[in-house]
This record gives structure tokens, C-alpha cells and sequence, in this order.
């Protein structure tokens, strides 16, 4: 028996009948405790110790854009199984072969020669498979008539596995995701992602996402805006919203909140981030929907840095090969000499797409009228602007030219600008404006147009769309 829960924010510790019997650190990644020694028939008393307090050594640490909510933010379950029981499974579409499903599937115990049966009924798969010493069964299987999941078509099979003694029924889709060039193939088409991001937050009640209808809410506006992926940012959201997406056609970007100011150079961080981004993958891999793992957000290039990312993506590996790797950068810089904006950072060889955040015409001033900004950043690699925008306050008119007047006119303008600049970027793969909604922040302190809110929202914190989304 296991007790399982969605997130618990940020440290926490579980007793169980006055016994501390699991602690966790992540706010936003699952975890359970085993409890089948412990719980009791009747009168069994269960408390959960939550500490959301930021620290140096913590994923993020003391900088973040986003309000730290706290507690138990997500579901938790009482989960019975049998004794040997299926505890994991890996069932996808092959990277490259549209015919092709492979499938790991592991028991709960290192037990050979134990029979595990894999079916999907739509597809008239009913396949036999055998564990080896380790509990594990893998087989590829072929396929034939295979209707591939995509934005245009999000479909989902029914897929079955049982043992002898436990069954597990799952919808799943099938597709093939690859990078060739400076292209980002999805079923063997070049895709161009246009993409949003939010926070796992509804603005209108200033409270946490948790429920599947508030999953819903989130994602019907990005479908209203026309957009076929989502960032979920800076952290790993909700399941809800992570299944609901993937059966309304969003590809997803999933990340881990490596938010700036990590301590790179911290072992005890590194291994903490390294569990943190095998548990957003355990619970996701199966979903179709996950495009991208991102490894990190607007961080300085240094060896430590470096090494520590890596290190993440390894630990990405370890569990799945297939998703594309990507990290938000923000050292694209302007070149006088060059005329062109460029970035050095040479770790963005280590990733299979590359994405920039960059606020021109917000944080940045024009060096040159947006159709004539050339930019030559990440040759030879697909690149996604993963923000760009400024802030306006709902209703608030005023001079389009005028940056301070942190109007609807001035955002709507810095739109057209910026979608003038992304003509001229030659491996632009996919725009995801910051950000959905305005979202709560304790760093925003201007006390007319923010109050403690981040403006750059396409939609309001009353739930209105601005001029830039109409």
C-alpha cells in the first residue's frame, strides 16, 4: 500500500501515526511512500509537515518570477496493490519508424520467467511477454494501420497490460518526433510551434491550478489563440493539465525550475535537481504530448554551470532517449560590428533545439528598426523564441511609441514589432509570447500597474484578453 501524492510544496516530512515514515524536496514533482507496514486496520492518523521556505541550495532558489504558494498543491491517493504488482512502464511510437511500438515494462519485484501480456485492442495487439531476472519485458512490436496522435488529430489507444495478478489500463498515442537540420519533424512533417506558456495558477481567485476543470480553463484559451504548444513554465505542472493537453492536440515543453540564480557549484543541488528531472520524466514519459525536456531558464555560462546541466540531461536519458532536449537561453546580444544579433554560448551544442528569450522593445531597446534586426544565432539548429512581450495593464490606453505608458496600445505595437524582427530569423521554429495570463509575483512592486502582479499577460488577470490577443 502507498501513499501518493501529486506535489507537496516546497520540503516536507510525513508521519504516520506518530512515526515519520517519508520526507520529499521538489515542489512540483510526485512522490509516494510505501505504507503497507505501518498503517493500522482503524484510527490511523496521518500528518504532513510543509515548508515552502526558499533557500540557496533549492530548485529555484532565492530568485523567482512566480508566486510561492505552499502546502499540499495537488491530489493525493491511498494506492492498494497486489504483492508482485506492474510498477512501471515505457510504451511509445519508435523515434523514427511509423510502424513500429516499443515497449519495457518492470514488475514490482526482480522475478524471472513471469508472464505479462501487452494489448491494444484497436490496433488487434495481443502480445505475450516473459520477464528476465531483473522483472523486466521489453518487445517491438509492428503495427499496422496506426492512426499517428498529432495537433490536427489527438489520437489516443487503449492500452493494456496484466500479469497475473494486476491489470493497467492507459490511453496512449503514437508519434514520431525528431530533429533534422534546423527543422523540428513531427510524423515526418516539419512543424512550426506556436506556443504560450503559463503558470500553474488561475488569476481570477489567486490560487494554485489543481483540479481537471481548472486545467480546462487554462488550456481552452491557448486553443482560442490558435496555438499548438505550451511551455509549461518554470516547473512540472499538473498531471490534469499535462493529459488534458495531450487530448485536446498541445505538444508540450516540460522543465524543471533551474531558474538563474542556481548554485551551480553545489553537489548536494546538482543531485537534487537530478532527481527532480527523473521524477518529472518518470511520470510523464508515456505521454505523447511531451515534446521537450528543458533543463534550464535564463542561466550564465561557467564550467560549473555546464557540467550541472549535462549532468541533467543524462539523467534524461537515463530514463528516455526519444524527447528533444532544449534550455531557455537570454545571451542573445546585438553586434555593432556585425550589424546582427548573436549569443556565445557554446553549451547550446548540447541540446537538440535551442531557445531564446529575448523582451525587445520591454528590456531591450531597438539598436535598429525591427524589419532590418538580422539575427545569426544557433546555426545550423532549430531555434524557438521561448519569450518575448512587456507588460500592459487591462484598459489602460496610451501613445503606442511610448514604452512607460505600459499600455494596451504600446504591447500591441512591440507585438507587431517583434513579429516583424522573427522574419528575418532563418531557423525560427516556433514563437511562444510571455505569457498567457497575468500572474501573481512578490518581485513586481510598481504600485500602479503592477501590485504585485506581472503584466505581460496576452490575457488578464480578470480573465480578459488585451488588444494584442484580439
Amino acid at each position: 500500500m502507498f501513499l501518493y501524492f501529486g506535489a507537496v510544496s516546497y520540503r516536507c516530512r510525513i508521519y504516520l501515526n506518530g512515526q515519520e515514515i517519508g520526507r520529499h524536496e521538489g515542489g512540483f514533482t510526485p512522490f509516494q511512500v510505501e505504507v503497507t507496514n505501518a498503517v493500522k486496520a482503524s484510527g490511523n492518523f496521518l500528518a504532513v509537515e510543509a515548508n515552502n521556505t526558499r533557500t540557496t541550495d533549492a530548485m529555484p532558489a532565492m530568485a523567482f518570477d512566480w508566486w510561492n504558494y505552499g502546502g499540499i498543491t495537488r491530489d493525493v491517493f491511498l494506492v492498494k496493490t497486489p504483492a508482485l504488482f506492474i510498477e512501471d512502464y515505457f510504451i511509445q511510437l519508435n523515434k523514427y519508424k511509423n510502424d513500429q511500438v516499443d515497449a519495457r515494462i518492470l514488475l514490482s519485484e526482480k522475478s524471472a520467467n513471469k508472464n505479462i501480456e501487452l494489448s491494444i485492442p484497436e490496433l488487434n495487439v495481443k502480445q505475450g511477454l516473459t520477464t528476465d531476472e531483473n522483472g523486466v519485458a521489453q518487445v517491438s512490436l509492428k503495427v499496422k494501420k496506426l492512426e499517428r496522435w498529432s495537433p490536427h488529430s489527438p489520437k489516443l489507444y487503449k492500452v493494456i497490460i496484466s500479469s497475473k495478478t494486476d491489470k493497467v489500463e492507459e490511453q496512449i498515442g503514437f508519434r514520431n518526433l525528431y530533429v533534422k537540420d534546423e527543422d523540428i519533424y513531427l510524423n515526418d512533417q516539419p512543424i512550426f510551434l506556436k506556443a504560450t506558456s503559463f503558470h500553474e495558477e488561475i488569476p481570477q481567485r489567486q490560487g494554485r491550478a489543481f483540479s481537471e476543470a481548472d486545467a480546462m480553463m487554462l488550456l481552452s484559451e491557448a486553443k482560442a489563440l490558435g496555438c499548438n504548444m505550451i511551455r509549461l513554465a518554470h516547473y512540472p505542472q499538473n498531471e490534469h493539465t499535462v493529459r488534458l493537453a495531450e487530448k485536446m492536440g498541445f505538444l508540450l515543453w516540460e522543465e524543471i525550475p533551474v531558474w538563474q540564480g542556481i548554485d551551480f557549484e553545489n553537489n548536494n543541488t546538482r543531485l537534487k535537481a537530478g532527481n527532480m528531472i527523473k521524477e518529472m520524466v518518470m511520470r510523464d514519459k508515456n505521454r505523447c504530448a511531451l515534446a521537450f525536456w528543458g533543463v534550464a531558464n535564463e542561466t550564465q555560462p561557467s564550467p560549473a554551470r555546464n557540467e550541472f546541466l549535462k549532468y541533467l540531461i543524462r539523467n534524461c536519458k537515463s530514463i528516455d532517449t526519444t524527447r528533444l532536449i532544449t534550455a531557455a537561453c537570454d545571451l542573445v546580444r546585438f553586434d555593432k560590428t556585425k550589424q546582427q544579433f548573436v549569443m556565445d554560448d557554446p553549451f547550446i551544442k548540447e541540446l537538440d533545439v535551442v531557445a531564446v528569450n529575448k523582451y525587445m522593445g520591454w528590456y531591450h531597446q531597438w539598436p535598429v528598426s525591427p524589419d532590418k534586426a538580422i539575427w545569426n544565432v544557433a546555426k545550423g539548429q532549430p531555434l524557438i523564441i521561448s519569450e518575448f512581450g512587456g507588460e500592459a495593464l487591462l484598459g489602460q490606453t496610451g501613445n503606442a511609441d511610448i514604452v512607460s505608458s505600459w499600455s494596451e496600445d504600446y504591447q500591441a505595437a512591440l507585438y507587431r514589432n517583434n513579429l516583424a524582427m522573427f522574419k528575418n530569423i532563418p531557423n525560427l521554429r516556433g514563437t511562444a509570447p510571455w505569457i498567457l495570463f497575468d500572474f501573481r509575483s512578490p518581485f513586481r512592486f510598481h504600485p500602479t500597474n503592477q501590485d504585485g502582479w506581472n503584466r505581460k499577460g496576452l490575457v488578464s488577470d480578470q480573465g480578459l484578453r488585451k488588444k494584442p490577443g484580439t
